[in-house]
């Protein structure tokens, strides 16, 4: 049973780590880390735990580009010369 509450506490500590991270550190930590398990310099426990990590690291780019395509807003000016703000859309 302690050997499990660890294995949560190290899973919760790795994941705050990643939280932490910018959109091009957790890039470039998992471009890192596919390079090695491409490569095969590591061993398989190792490479078992680089891939969960790589896992979670795409999940925290993924909701970092959600985050930031929200944050975009297209700028427009009318007739008048009045500057207007609306949500980006990105099928135009």
């Amino acid at each position: 049973m302690l050997c499990n509450k660890n294995l949560e506490m190290k899973d919760t500590n790795d994941n705050l780590d990643i939280e932490k991270l910018t959109f091009e550190e957790a890039m470039q930590e998992l471009e890192t880390i596919v390079s090695s398990l491409e490569n095969g310099s590591i061993e398989l426990e190792e490479s078992i735990k680089q891939y969960t990590r790589g896992i979670k690291l795409k999940k925290h780019c993924e909701e970092k580009l959600k985050e930031a395509n929200t944050k975009i807003e297209e700028i427009t000016i009318d007739k008048q010369g009045n500057v207007k703000k609306k949500p980006f859309d990105r099928k135009k």
